[in-house]
């Protein structure tokens, strides 16, 4: 028995669950007035074009994202799947060394490095084909001040 701490990234708990949804007002009422969810935050991510809405899931967020470019990455998934669930983020210790860790894996990425995400977070993405047909969203929560 080795004393070494493990040097191995992991994947912590789930944060949350990305949902595209094509009217975030719409969204909105239906997760927080019809179903009684209370919204955590509210955020635009320029880079990603893309609006969130995060409610409170009982341990994790549910992101509504929508689309605020038809050529943005949820604008295309919508118009191809039509609104659902998206992405699975986990929140990561330190998104950098997690995703080199994963590309040595052998892991296909979208991301050769972190990218700003909604709620001050740095996140990162694993290709679908990587990950069993899920796309895998790994997060960084800011060190203080955001929304993770």
């Amino acid at each position: 028995m080795t004393d070494t701490p493990d040097p191995l990234p992991h994947l912590g708990p789930v944060d949350h669950i990305g949902i595209a949804v094509r009217d975030l007002e719409a969204g909105k009422h239906l997760y927080g007035e019809v179903f009684g969810l209370r919204l955590v935050f509210e955020d635009e991510v320029p880079t990603e074009r893309v609006r969130v809405a995060a409610f409170d899931g009982g341990g994790m967020k549910l992101e509504l994202l929508q689309s605020t470019d038809p050529d943005g990455p949820i604008g295309r998934f919508v118009e191809k799947r039509g609104e659902g669930i998206h992405h699975v983020c986990y929140r990561v210790d330190d998104v950098a060394a997690t995703l080199k860790h994963l590309q040595a894996q052998g892991l296909r990425t979208l991301d050769d490095e972190p990218r700003p995400g909604a709620g001050g977070c740095r996140v990162a993405f694993i290709h679908p084909k990587s990950a069993g047909g899920v796309l895998v969203e790994i997060s960084q929560p800011p060190a203080e001040g955001g929304h993770a």
